[in-house]
């Protein structure tokens, strides 16, 4: 049981800030594995291996100096799940301060400016940065997702609105397809290939767009648990590789890493296909508040300087 006590803000910032760090300096292990498994499928001395073998380093010395993997740290995405000891704007507080003090310490790059004056903002904290996303619970529980979304990859997402006649999508499974190939194709590497394609069906404009980024959060290896849309993701998979765009756009295997389908209900007159797509900087993380204390991606954050048992070094002050 998670005690029922309110929740203050200053409890949430050091946990929040290295979920930050943590995010922002390495990578989930289904993303490292679908790496190794794509560099490995690429003939030891081309390019498209040489560059895997590249991605797989950055990772591993950004881990070292808690640095970032990209010097883009992009837009910064938090989904919270709170239980009602939590109050909402505490979290708000929470999430700013410790924003700032990521960006302090560099585990950010002052990395968003106004859209207005174009200034930089200087701390990543303006009108609508980060994203908070707020989820109330009945339930006692503090939950936190974090992607950090980066913009040569959100530059080519795309939105359509089915029926589509220049691809020929109808509005069925095969629209849908062909949307994601068609989507995936224009890419053609800007992206920073390889991708993992969250496709959202349906929903309104909005809500679609949503959708698709929501699905970016779902492990590589999972399943879809609606058989049609599961084997879907799975085909895609396999015939987005076939374009051969590879890593960085520049030829080989492994063009995709995977594709996640979502779908909402939507109303009769609109059926809109939304995919966002994510750079093989696939940066996403998660904090979870639990009876023995926090935990990251399921590593317990550890006193100051102490390794978890990840090797990587969760701290707490």
């Amino acid at each position: 049981m998670v005690s029922t006590r309110a929740v203050v803000a200053s409890e949430l910032h050091t946990p929040l800030v290295e979920l930050i760090r943590y995010t922002s300096s390495g990578l989930g292990k289904d993303v490292l594995a679908a790496l190794a498994v794509a560099r490995d499928r690429e003939d030891p001395g081309t390019r498209a291996h040489a560059t895997f073998s590249l991605m797989l380093e950055n990772v591993s010395r950004a881990r070292t100096q808690s640095a970032p993997i990209c010097q883009d740290t992009g837009t910064l995405i938090f989904y919270v799940d709170h239980g009602p000891e939590v109050s909402p704007f505490a979290v708000e507080e929470a999430i700013h301060e410790a924003v700032r003090e990521a960006t302090r310490r560099t585990y950010l790059r002052p990395n968003t400016v106004h859209s207005i004056s174009g200034e930089n903002i200087g701390d990543n904290v303006g009108p609508g940065s980060p994203y908070i996303h707020l989820h109330p619970t009945r339930e006692a529980g503090f939950r936190v997702r974090l992607m950090m979304k980066g913009g040569g990859c959100e530059n080519v997402g795309a939105q359509y609105s089915l029926p589509e006649a220049k691809i020929g999508a109808g509005r069925d499974l095969d629209g849908v397809r062909r949307c994601i190939i068609d989507a995936v194709h224009k890419a053609q590497g800007y992206g920073c290939a390889p991708g993992t394609v969250g496709v959202g069906v349906g929903g309104d404009r909005v809500t679609s767009y949503i959708e698709s980024k929501e699905q970016l959060f779902r492990s590589l290896e999972d399943s879809n648990p609606d058989p049609k849309l599961d084997a879907l993701e799975k085909e895609l998979t396999e015939s987005l590789n076939g374009l051969k765009i590879g890593p960085m756009g520049w030829g080989g295997k492994t063009t995709i890493l995977g594709v996640k389908i979502g779908h909402r209900a939507r109303v009769p007159a609109s059926f809109f296909v939304s995919i966002s797509y994510m750079c093989w900087a696939y940066r996403k993380g998660e904090l979870l508040r639990t009876a023995d204390g926090w935990r990251i991606d399921g590593a317990p954050l550890t006193p100051a300087g102490a390794p978890a048992p990840s090797g990587f070094p969760l701290r707490v002050a």
